[in-house]
């Protein structure tokens, strides 16, 4: 299987990577297999936006919204999201 940020893209912005503190939390709290079933432009959004914020504390609440979007899988950055379309 390969890796979610290894896929061959169509992304027109530059692919950021996954740094390894976030790998860790969603492989530890079994999200990785949902992180990598998103369409890849929500995952680069993702890591943008939470490499983006200049306070640890932000890109740690970045990173919680994440993972709890992601665990109610319906949800993407604050918005409905509807996984089947």
């Amino acid at each position: 299987m390969k890796k979610a940020d290894s896929k061959k893209s169509t992304l027109k912005r530059a692919i950021n990577p996954m740094p390894g503190k976030i790998r860790a939390l969603l492989s530890g709290r079994g999200l990785l297999r949902l992180y990598s079933a998103r369409p890849a432009y929500q995952r680069n959004d993702y890591l943008s936006w939470i490499s983006s914020a200049k306070l640890e504390a932000t890109r740690d609440k970045r990173i919680q919204q994440m993972l709890d979007e992601l665990k109610k899988g319906d949800v993407y950055m604050k918005m409905n999201w509807n996984p089947g379309k």
